[in-house]
């Protein structure tokens, strides 16, 4: 089925998805790319309906898997090209039901290895962590009020899959801080003002990483609350690193 109209009930509510507002009231949200929709297929994403191009719609061996698992439309390339957030696009989108887990759904036996994100605001910050977390063995992501939102597309896209199996909660940061104490979680947060470099600390078997904003850093409430503060040594003329590839360093050495 090609779909030409702008009244097309399904392309208006993927319009309506690139807004952060919408995708909280639909609980869902786009994904583009081919390998990102593979994966969302691997992992069991619900997958409600997935847009392809003129272009894509070639591919019949490819969308020839796709509706095995959902439904295929071919959207007329004017509309497609006003839900696609790439400038150079594969032709494929998909409408995707968000899988969000509740704080209150902490499992303690599960969840020891964990990353608390303070005010993270770049997208492609988010979604790095995220693929990080997973390719280093970290149990649960959690997401502070103040986060840029998790189902902004170029979050999706820089996750790379990751997204649709890791445990991602949003909640408020007094929350969290509860149910790490509840549960005996040792809080470890980066902090360039402390004098305890990271690589000499000693950390317990069940740990949360706390990263901060970018131009910020952790707000004053989580350097209260931490058991351990620690930093990054500078050794050029770098003040600071970029927050994904400091909370990478910081994940690779407490796990």
């Amino acid at each position: 089925m090609t779909i030409k109209s702008r009244d097309n009930e399904r392309f208006k509510l993927a319009r309506l998805l690139l807004k952060s507002k919408y995708r909280n009231k639909e609980k869902k949200y786009i994904a583009e790319g081919l390998r990102t929709i593979e994966l969302a297929l691997e992992y069991g994403a619900k997958i409600e309906y997935v847009f392809i191009d003129r272009q894509f719609s070639k591919n019949s061996q490819i969308i020839e898997r796709l509706e095995k698992n959902t439904k295929v439309f071919v959207l007329d390339d004017v509309l497609f090209k006003q839900i696609t957030t790439t400038e150079n696009s594969q032709g494929i989108i998909a409408i995707i039901e968000k899988n969000e887990i509740r704080i209150d759904d902490f499992n303690s036996e599960k969840h020891k290895r964990i990353v608390v994100l303070d005010r993270i605001q770049d997208p492609g910050n988010l979604g790095t962590i995220i693929r990080t977390a997973d390719a280093l063995g970290y149990n649960l992501i959690v997401l502070t009020k103040g986060c840029v939102d998790l189902y902004n597309p170029k979050v999706v896209r820089s996750a790379m899959g990751s997204m649709f199996y890791m445990d991602i909660a949003c909640c408020e940061q007094e929350k969290a801080l509860e149910i790490l104490r509840n549960n005996n979680i040792q809080i470890i947060s980066s902090y360039l003002e402390t004098k305890n470099n990271f690589e000499d600390m000693k950390y317990s078997s069940k740990t949360a990483i706390v990263v901060g904003n970018e131009a910020n850093g952790i707000n004053e409430y989580w350097i209260e609350n931490s058991d351990l503060l620690v930093k990054i040594p500078m050794f050029g003329k770098a003040e600071s690193l970029n927050v994904a590839i400091s909370t990478a360093l910081l994940m690779n050495k407490i796990k």
